[in-house]
């Protein structure tokens, strides 16, 4: 398949499939004149990119995963970390959303008023809002 048959196909334009090919992300198998052809394999190998990609992996992380061209090499320690780190900042967004949500709400004559309101910026400011301990921080 070349080049723009797998741009077309996978909807990952061809100036990125060539960035990849140079980071060792993925390996053309050849040249059709002057265009790279790759293996059947590539379309798979792009949505396991763009897996790791949406998930927050580098380009790095990605290529050890990826391993060989035949067989990707899953590290599941590296994906539990992930979702870990993912946790984390789902707990903050929360804890944000949350104290927003108050905000908009809250009756107060004034957001500089409202107590919550002052936590929440105080935690901002302080860089104290991480995960669950922010939550419970809002809440008080």
């Amino acid at each position: 398949m070349d080049i723009s048959q797998v741009a077309k196909l996978s909807g990952v334009p061809a100036s990125t499939l060539r960035f990849y090919e140079e980071k060792g992300l993925i390996n053309s198998v050849g040249r059709q004149g002057i265009r790279r052809v790759f293996g059947a394999g590539i379309i798979e190998r792009l949505a396991l990119i763009s897996l790791g990609r949406v998930a927050g992996f580098s380009l790095q992380e990605i290529a050890g995963i990826l391993g060989s061209e035949k067989k990707p090499e899953i590290d599941r320690g590296l994906l539990l970390s992930k979702a870990n780190e993912l946790d984390k900042t789902i707990q903050k967004l929360v804890a944000m959303r949350d104290g927003l949500q108050h905000a908009a709400a809250c009756s107060a004559p004034s957001h500089l008023e409202c107590p919550k309101f002052r936590r929440l910026m105080n935690l901002a400011a302080a860089g104290a809002i991480k995960g669950e301990v922010a939550k419970q921080k809002i809440k008080q």
